[in-house]
């Protein structure tokens, strides 16, 4: 999961789709929702740490990984760090970090950092920011996301845990350097109008990654995945069951 939410942001019906093929688990980070805080200083190779140790908990060798924008981060460190347990991997919204990665504007990151309020009231701070304004005005979205994220329980999210992570994204060196030396297949997916994470970061990432797969969802905001599900979980579902041996030319792109 993704910056400052916990495994209740997940899309149901996208997940309700992969779950038709595969067995799906989702988690929080720590000391977010359930997850408890520890004693370990909050890092994105922690965070990744953390992620290989629930699989060991949960007697999993290698699994898909899906990581949504800051669990991108997480997502790369895991591969990189304990390559043998990711078998495919994908990152939605997501970017390399460090210097390489293209930032989003300074009014968009001053919104993200700012941790004030209840947690329905950051979560209105930030509809704007992951959807297009055209999608976000249409009563029919409106309600979808009323009854999918409304309807959904939500789980603890401290306020003073989610600047912990901001501050873990802050001091991530980034993954550019050591990107090539992935070998498990890799999909890059975004939508063209992402104003958290700027899509051009995908050609980034794939540009880097041997035989990484990319698409676009065309007039979608960093949480298309609410704005397109089915079309979301098709795109996954296509690259999950690809073989192993098939690789696209990460230039290509695939535009939906």
């Amino acid at each position: 999961m993704g910056y400052g939410a916990s495994q209740d942001a997940w899309d149901p019906n996208v997940l309700r789709d992969l779950a038709r093929q595969y067995k799906v688990i989702t988690f929080d980070n720590r000391g977010i929702g359930d997850s408890t805080t520890g004693y370990s200083k909050f890092t994105i190779p922690q965070f990744a740490d953390d992620t290989a140790g629930l699989m060991q908990a949960l007697s999993i060798k290698q699994a898909d990984v899906l990581g949504w924008s800051m669990g991108t981060y997480i997502a790369q460190e895991l591969i990189l760090r304990h390559p043998g347990v990711v078998n495919k991997l994908v990152l939605y919204a997501g970017d390399c970090g460090g210097t390489q990665a293209i930032k989003p504007q300074p009014s968009v990151v001053q919104t993200l950092v700012d941790a004030s309020g209840t947690l329905t009231e950051r979560g209105e701070r930030l509809l704007p920011l992951l959807f297009p304004a055209p999608w976000l005005a249409k009563k029919s979205n409106q309600a979808y996301l009323k009854r999918t994220l409304g309807a959904s329980p939500q789980e603890r999210v401290p306020s003073d845990n989610v600047m912990k992570q901001g501050l873990a994204i802050a001091g991530w060196g980034g993954s550019y350097d050591r990107l090539p030396t992935i070998t498990s297949p890799a999909l890059v997916v975004t939508g063209t109008d992402d104003v958290i994470i700027p899509p051009g970061n995908t050609a980034i990432i794939a540009n880097r990654v041997p035989g990484a797969w990319t698409s676009y969802l065309r007039g979608g905001g960093h949480g298309v995945m609410f704005q397109y599900p089915h079309e979301f979980a098709k795109i996954l579902l296509g690259f999950l069951s690809s073989p192993q041996g098939l690789i696209r030319k990460p230039t290509a792109g695939m535009f939906w």
